[in-house]
């Protein structure tokens, strides 16, 4: 008999298979559910999906196991689980700006309140611009001007020790480096600083690509490029001197090249000596002699403690990552994820609730806004989906993970000149999930 019930269980379980290659295309799914099921076993990733649309949770603590016979009753309960399965939407997509050129250099940040905050510039009237969703999905937003006349390029935000939003940005018209400290939690109005500008104004730019973290001493620290001189591109960081950053402390760091102007074409980190980061230790991570790497990059600490950077190979137009090697990122390994056409501009990386890589990017190809969700902590597969392709979609993507653990992408319209906003419904924003 129990030789039947062990064939009676193969047949289930084949019929589960056809079952869902039917409702559903699986995807690469690399997740270990299961501590008796082996990534190399035929049935790993089908025993992860009747997991996920609950079917069944196993036979108890992690395990699975997948040599026990199913009874009648097992079945029945398998099947009319299965029979409430269908598949939905892996994403929720609004347009939260129309009125204008507006969407371009966004950034996104999670609020104290739990609702994202999101910079950007309004191209029309070169201003910097903020939303304020008004609830976990960002099905809305309250909108407002925080500063005008030129300025709102390069836009990023982060939210402060103070619980406040802090963003750094370009001012145009003066060719300086500014921050925004927010005055209340929902941003209505903000306290306006120059940290950095050139000797000649408009003529000699500081503070091009922004990026702005909150360090260890709960001070800002922004990066960011000076080209004041007109001869040399410098990587450079203000280390604000407060939590409103009302003024800073301003260090270069990596001035031998033009960096940021593809003189070598090569992908590099600066791993920070201090705090302050008044010195940092520079590496070549990736070099292709004449090719040129090393474009939109973005990077985030992995569940392992180690950076992983999502960047755009512009020679071969492929979206890269590099998962370093240690703490100071003085290596790393590379791995190619989506190589169709030219794609990879404009990346950002977060890093999920499940412990991987999630990575929004522009497919300049098929002018379209995907995401990468990475297989394993070291991202060396990952699986793909296009999330809107209505136009050109797509440009100045720039992703977080919500209070509700799911991702949420800010990103631009060409199409319609508009700021939009792409909700994640589950970890790998893709239409795979359980019916309620």
């Amino acid at each position: 008999m129990a030789y039947h019930r062990t064939l009676r269980r193969s047949l289930v379980v084949t019929c589960f298979v056809a079952l869902s290659l039917v409702m559903f295309s699986l995807g690469a799914f690399a997740f270990h559910d299961f501590s008796d099921v082996d990534s190399a076993a035929f049935y790993h990733d089908d025993a992860h999906w009747l997991k996920e649309m609950g079917i069944t949770l196993g036979c108890g603590g992690t395990l699975f196991c997948p040599n026990d016979p199913v009874t009648r009753g097992q079945m029945a309960a398998f099947l009319h689980r299965a029979s409430r399965v269908h598949e939905l939407p892996g994403f929720s997509l609004t347009t939260l700006d129309s009125t204008g050129t507006f969407g371009l250099y966004t950034s996104v940040a999670i609020g104290v309140d739990g609702r994202p905050l999101i910079s950007y510039y309004g191209g029309t009237n070169g201003d910097l611009k903020l939303a304020h969703c008004v609830d976990l999905a960002c099905s809305a937003a309250t909108l407002a001007t925080l500063d005008s006349g030129g300025v709102g390029q390069y836009t990023s935000v982060t939210i402060g020790a103070d619980g406040l939003g802090l963003i750094g940005y370009f001012d145009e018209a003066h060719g300086a480096l500014k921050v925004a400290h927010r005055s209340n939690t929902a941003c209505s109005a903000a306290t306006l600083a120059t940290l950095h500008s050139g000797p000649f104004g408009e003529f000699s730019p500081v503070g091009l690509y922004t990026s702005i973290t909150i360090g260890a001493d709960g001070l800002g620290l922004i990066s960011y490029m000076d080209f004041s001189t007109q001869v040399r591109a410098i990587l450079t960081v203000a280390h604000c001197n407060n939590t409103a950053c009302s003024a800073a402390a301003v260090y270069q760091l990596d001035g031998t090249t033009d960096v940021g102007l593809s003189t070598n074409g090569d992908l590099k980190v600066a791993h920070c000596n201090n705090t302050a980061c008044n010195g940092a230790a520079l590496a070549t991570l990736d070099s292709g002699g004449l090719a040129n790497v090393g474009l939109y990059t973005s990077i985030a600490i992995g569940a392992d403690g180690l950076g992983l950077i999502s960047y755009l190979d512009f020679t071969f137009g492929d979206l890269r990552v590099a998962h370093c090697g240690n703490a100071a990122c003085s290596a790393a390994t590379f791995t190619t994820l989506d190589s169709t056409g030219l794609v990879g501009e404009h990346t950002s990386i977060a890093i999920g609730a499940d412990g991987l890589g999630l990575v929004s990017y522009y497919d300049n190809t098929n002018g379209d806004l995907k995401v990468a969700h990475c297989s394993n902590v070291a991202c060396s597969a990952a699986t793909l989906a296009t999330l809107d392709s209505a136009g050109s979609v797509g440009q100045f993507t720039s992703i977080t993970i919500g209070a509700d653990g799911l991702g949420l992408i800010s990103y631009y319209d060409l199409t319609n000149g508009d700021l939009k906003v792409a909700h994640c419904s589950n970890a790998f924003c893709v239409p795979y999930h359980r019916g309620r």
